[in-house]
C-alpha cells in the first residue's frame, strides 16, 4: 500500500521585519523574573523558639543537616568550621571542640582550621586549652609563621612575658624569615631588654647575613647610644663580607655614621678604602657622597683628590667604551703622570 507524501505545514509570512521600537534587554528579563519569584515565594518567617523541646528539635535538625553535608563532602574544611561555629553559638563548646578534632583528623595541615580552633578557645577564656592547642599546632606546622605570631601574641596579652619569650626562642630555632626576628627584637625592646635584643641581633645577622641587616644592627646600637658598639658592628660587617662581596651601601652607612659623630678623618679613610677596593662601576653614589663630604669638611687638597679620582674614573670608562679614543688616552696619561706614581704610570702605558 502506497503512502501519500506528507505535506509541509504552511509558515505564515512575516509582514514587517523591522526591529521593534521598544527593545527588551536581558537585564529587564532577569529583573522581572526575580520580582515575580519574590511575589510567588515570600521570605520564610523568623522562627521563635519558646520552650526546650522546640530548641532540642531545632538543634537535632541542624545537626542532622550538618552531618549529612559532611558525609557528602568530608574534605571540605569550611563545612567543618561552620558546624563547629554553630555549636559554639549554641554554647556547646565541648561539642564544637569535638568537631574541630574530627576535622583535624581529616586535614591536620590546614592552618585556617588550627587558627579557628584556637580562637574559639580564647574567646571562651579556655586559656590552657588554647595554649595546648597552639603548642600542638606549631609542633605539626613549625614553618607556619601565622601560628607562631598568634601564639606569642596570646602569651603577651596574658602578661606571660617569660612564656612569650620561650615561644620566641623555640620559633627562632627554626631560623624563620627576617620579619620574625625583627618581631622578637621589638618584643624585647617593648620591655626595655636592650641586652637581650642585642643578642638576638647577633643571631639574626648570622642566620640572615644580608648587608641591610648588618646596617639595622648598627643603627640599633647607635639609637641606644652605644657608639663604640656601632663602630664595632660596621667593622665586623666589613670584615665579614671581605673584598669579594663589598657593597657601597655598607660603606655609605659607615661613613655617614662617622660624619654624624664628627669623626671626619675616619669618614675620609672609609671613603678612600671603599673607592680603592670596590669596582668603579659600582661606586657612583660613593663618589657623590665623598665629594659632598670633602666640600663640607675637607681642605683644598682633599677636594682636589676627589676631583682627580672622579676624572680618572671618567677617563677609564671612556677608554673601555672605545679603546681607539686616543684623546681620552692622552688625557688619562697626563692625569696619571701628574700624580707621580711610577708603577701606575708604567702600568697605564
Amino acid at each position: 500500500m502506497e503512502t501519500e507524501p506528507q505535506k509541509m505545514p504552511k509558515v505564515p509570512k512575516v509582514k514587517n521585519k523591522a526591529p521593534a521600537e521598544v527593545q527588551i534587554t536581558a537585564e529587564q528579563l532577569l529583573s522581572e523574573a526575580k520580582e515575580r519569584d519574590l511575589e510567588i515565594l515570600p521570605p520564610p518567617p523568623k522562627q521563635k523558639i519558646s520552650d526546650p523541646d522546640e530548641l532540642a528539635d531545632y538543634q537535632h535538625r541542624k545537626r542532622k543537616a550538618f552531618e549529612d553535608s559532611l558525609r557528602k563532602n568530608r574534605t571540605v574544611i569550611s563545612n567543618w568550621i561552620k558546624y563547629a561555629q554553630w555549636e559554639e553559638s549554641q554554647k556547646e563548646v565541648q561539642r564544637a571542640r569535638s568537631i574541630y578534632e574530627r576535622a583535624l583528623d581529616v586535614d591536620h595541615r590546614n592552618i585556617i582550621l588550627w587558627l579557628r580552633y584556637a580562637e574559639m578557645e580564647v574567646r571562651n577564656r579556655q586559656v590552657n586549652h588554647a595554649r595546648n592547642l597552639w603548642d600542638r599546632a606549631v609542633t605539626v606546622l613549625p614553618r607556619a609563621n601565622e601560628l607562631w605570631y598568634k601564639y606569642t601574641y596570646m602569651e603577651e596579652m596574658l602578661g606571660n612575658v617569660a612564656g612569650a619569650r620561650q615561644v620566641f626562642d623555640r620559633w627562632m630555632e627554626w631560623e624563620p624569615d627576617e620579619q620574625a626576628w625583627l618581631t622578637y627584637i621589638k618584643f624585647e625592646l617593648r620591655y626595655k631588654e636592650t641586652d637581650r635584643a642585642r643578642r638576638i641581633y647577633e643571631k639574626f645577622v648570622s642566620v640572615h647575613p644580608d648587608i641591610r641587616n648588618w646596617i639595622k644592627f648598627a643603627r640599633f646600637e647607635e639609637q641606644h647610644g652605644f657608639i663604640s658598639g656601632t663602630r664595632g658592628v660596621f667593622e665586623r660587617a666589613v670584615e665579614f663580607f671581605g673584598d669579594e662581596l663589598m657593597d657601597e651601601k655598607l660603606f655609605l652607612a659607615f661613613a655617614k655614621f662617622e660624619e654624624g659623630q664628627r669623626e671626619h678623618d675616619r669618614a675620609r679613610v672609609i671613603y678612600k678604602y671603599a673607592l680603592q677596593h670596590i669596582p668603579k662601576n659600582r661606586t657612583q653614589e660613593l663618589y657623590k657622597a665623598y665629594t659632598i663630604h670633602e666640600k663640607k669638611y675637607g681642605d683644598r687638597t682633599g677636594i682636589e683628590d676627589v676631583i682627580v679620582s672622579k676624572r680618572k674614573f671618567q677617563y677609564e670608562e671612556e677608554v673601555k667604551a672605545n679603546p681607539n679614543n686616543y684623546d681620552a688616552w692622552f688625557d688619562y696619561l697626563r692625569l696619571v703622570e701628574s700624580e707621580g706614581d711610577l708603577e701606575v704610570i708604567r702600568e697605564t702605558y
